[in-house]
């Protein structure tokens, strides 16, 4: 498995440079295996900072469960579906009200983060370190005024 991981990016490279039909089935591949790693990123991202996931998203087994659920939300992704299913879909709620549904779990958080800048809504203090990541490194807004936990992560990465 080491070696595997020692030549995955240029096994990668090689792959990728095949063009036609097989190019473009590795394409697709690769995007699905992206979107996956995007969502572990971020569903990671809240137990580094020391943050429940829980604040952030909430978990229902079937559309019923999440509409019985809907009104006790305040701000938080919905997240539909069996887990480690790839047929989960997302929903943002804000205010005990779908706002935004059936999208990707990365796709929902750009959006919320919208969402919270159009709305001139404050980040729920229990999600401030992750919130400050959304806002300071993946949207780069303000990205030189960052608390030393998101600065830290921020060298670590770039």
């Amino acid at each position: 498995m080491a070696k595997l991981d020692h030549c995955t990016p240029k096994l990668m490279d090689v792959v990728s440079s095949r063009g036609g039909a097989t190019g473009m089935r590795i394409r697709q591949i690769k995007d699905m295996l992206f979107q996956v790693w995007q969502r572990v990123a971020i569903r990671c991202l809240d137990v580094y900072l020391g943050e429940k996931q829980d604040d952030l998203f909430k978990e229902f087994s079937d559309t019923e469960e999440f509409e019985a659920g809907l009104d006790r939300q305040v701000m938080k992704i919905g997240i539909i579906g069996t887990p480690g299913s790839e047929h989960r879909m997302a929903t943002i709620m804000v205010g005990g009200t779908k706002i935004v549904e059936g999208k990707d779990i990365p796709r929902c958080c750009a959006l919320l983060m919208g969402i919270i800048y159009a709305l001139n809504l404050s980040y729920p203090k229990e999600l401030k370190f992750t919130f400050e990541v959304f806002q300071k490194l993946f949207l780069d807004l303000d990205g030189l005024k960052a608390s030393a936990r998101v600065m830290s992560l921020k060298n670590g990465i770039f």
